[in-house]
């Protein structure tokens, strides 16, 4: 497929916002994501609840993006809200914009859901492929999650092994384009890590890399070099799942100016 999935010859949920940069100028690089699960009968009230809030929102002036997502694959009835990239201050600010439409919230989303999560994601632009402006505003996008074995150790090969991958990218010019995002203040089911690929179309997401990535690692560290890095990611992964995420316009809170 048309992302990072043939690292583990395995398959990688979460998060992503659109028009996500590798912002390496200043510190707007925090995404927050909500994710709701709702059962089917209660779909269209809570769209419709969801649409009520993002008009109270819209009548109070709230500055701040909310991307909505819809599950296409995986847990179909679910939902998933991506802010654009922050700084931790801004998240004290936004809170205090959104108390205004708290009742909103409960009175029409909260009743039709049956569970929500949430979490932080940094956004990683050394362990990542985009180019320098490029965001990951798509029709579709894939989104793996990636849970490490216990231990810094994990977090440090896993990294150390993204960031050789990501430089081979650049080096190669590789087609293909993703994110990577840590994962911050989620729960013990929360993954450790996060990639977002993006694609135009179901046959763009389903097309084969040319070459691999790790064919790509190779051709620039050599076949011993190569290997060595994909089993140090390999010897750090607990389990790696994935989905696919439609972006959805109707449910989509826009800052007023964008």
């Amino acid at each position: 497929m048309n992302s990072i999935t043939p690292w583990l010859a395995l398959s990688f949920t979460l998060l992503c916002a659109a028009g996500v940069q590798a912002a390496d100028t200043n510190n707007a690089t925090i995404v927050r994501v909500y994710t709701d699960i709702v059962a089917p009968a209660d779909q269209q009230a809570y769209e419709t609840g969801v649409k009520s809030f993002n008009q109270c929102l819209h009548q109070h002036g709230f500055k701040y993006t909310w991307t909505a997502w819809t599950h296409e694959t995986g847990d179909t009835y679910a939902y998933s809200y991506t802010s654009d990239p922050l700084s931790w201050e801004s998240f004290d600010a936004m809170n205090v914009a959104g108390k205004v439409c708290d009742q909103s919230l409960r009175a029409a989303v909260n009743p039709h859901l049956k569970s929500e999560t949430s979490a932080f994601v940094e956004m990683m632009s050394e362990l990542s492929h985009m180019p320098k402006g490029m965001g990951l505003s798509s029709a579709l996008i894939e989104v793996t999650f990636f849970k490490l074995k216990p231990g810094h150790e994990a977090t440090e090969a896993f990294a150390a092994a993204a960031k050789k991958i990501a430089a081979a990218a650049e080096k190669s010019n590789w087609t293909i384009n993703y994110m990577i995002g840590k994962v911050r203040e989620g729960d013990e089911n929360s993954p450790d890590f996060i990639l977002i690929s993006p694609a135009k179309s179901w046959a763009d997401l389903g097309k084969d890399p040319d070459p691999t990535v790790w064919k790509m690692v190779e051709n620039v560290y050599g076949k011993e070099s190569g290997q060595a890095i994909r089993k140090s990611v390999n010897d750090a992964m607990q389990s790696v799942s994935s989905h696919v995420d439609s972006y959805n316009a109707d449910l989509t809170y826009t800052s007023p100016g964008k």
